[in-house]
């Protein structure tokens, strides 16, 4: 037995002596996340990239290339219109495209990233393997709505809706300048687009993975590009987490909604594209990007899982 062992040993110090490190270590990570294809994750209204060390999609990436996957975290305006917002992201997507030499990316994007990633897929869905939508507002939001309702209020509305936006804008641009980026801030323009009325519009024009009933799936293939999409509809998820106070107080602008169940900004149905993977995990719409700082429910599937597994889904379909 001991005579085993040390053969053993020995073959074991042969292969490491004899093999490039990086090749020898890759023989004992996994493959589970590496598609064929990069990831591009694109961030929600009053998103970024990275500030400092808070990370908007915190843990994700990481969690994502630790297992093969090539990931890249995209920057755009904070606050803007859903087409203005999806030019940045486009040109964005070039340069990975050229830097990396792949024939196409995987886009996947949380909140107002959903409008973002359809604008790529839509313009240039030859080099998009896959857009996925993570609790994006395809139809909409009642928050939104709301929002836009009292500032077209008369006497209180306009110079409180000017002074709002200017507080807003300075704030996007902060956010943005954090990231090491300065880009343009249109909290008005990026409120409209999220409203019922503004992604209407944006539906006509970019319809693709689009549901055409009320709470039912959209095509999961379009012009080649795959369509999927996962959202929440949790509340008061980590009672250690302050922003669950305030998706809780925002989700009321649901109530009394046909599309009731929500995440505190988008409901259950308006968060469908494609093909549905889940509309119903118990997370807030922070959670669904493992914010805060993971403070998420500890009773659902961690969104770096979720994430894991939505990448292994795209590897074993070819993208």
């Amino acid at each position: 037995m001991n005579r085993k062992i040390s053969l053993l040993l020995a073959s074991i110090f042969a292969l490491v002596i004899s093999t490039p490190s990086h090749a020898f270590w890759s023989l004992f990570n996994s493959s589970y996340t590496k598609t064929k294809y990069p990831i591009v994750l694109a961030h929600g209204m009053a998103g970024f990239d990275n500030i400092g060390p808070l990370d908007y999609w915190y843990q994700i990436p990481n969690e994502l290339r630790k297992d093969g996957a090539k990931v890249f975290v995209t920057q755009v305006s904070s606050f803007e219109s859903s087409e203005v917002r999806g030019e940045q992201l486009l040109r964005q997507v070039e340069e990975i495209l050229a830097i990396t030499g792949a024939a196409k990316v995987n886009l996947i994007g949380h909140s107002h990233g959903n409008q973002s990633i359809r604008y790529v897929a839509g313009v240039i869905p030859h080099r998009i393997a896959s857009a996925t939508s993570v609790g994006g507002p395809t139809k909409g939001s009642p928050a939104a709505d709301l929002i836009m309702q009292a500032s077209e209020l008369p006497v209180i509305g306009s110079p409180a809706t000017g002074l709002l936006t200017s507080v807003v804008d300075g704030f996007g641009w902060l956010l943005g300048f954090g990231a090491g980026e300065k880009l343009p801030q249109d909290s008005y323009a990026g409120l409209q687009s999220l409203t019922t009325a503004g992604a209407t519009a944006f539906n006509a024009k970019f319809p693709a993975g689009v549901p055409t009933t009320a709470c039912g799936e959209g095509a999961y293939s379009v012009n080649g590009v795959r369509y999927f999409s996962w959202g929440g509809t949790g509340t008061m998820t980590n009672l250690l987490d302050p922003s669950a106070y305030a998706m809780a107080a925002v989700g009321l602008s649901f109530v009394g909604k046909a599309d009731s169940q929500n995440d505190g900004l988008v409901g259950r149905c308006s968060s469908r594209l494609g093909k549905v993977i889940r509309d119903n995990y118990y997370m807030d719409h922070l959670d669904e990007v493992n914010q805060i700082l993971g403070l998420v429910s500890i009773f659902e599937a961690n969104p770096k899982s979720v994430f894991r597994q939505h990448a292994n889904r795209l590897k074993n379909a070819g993208l």
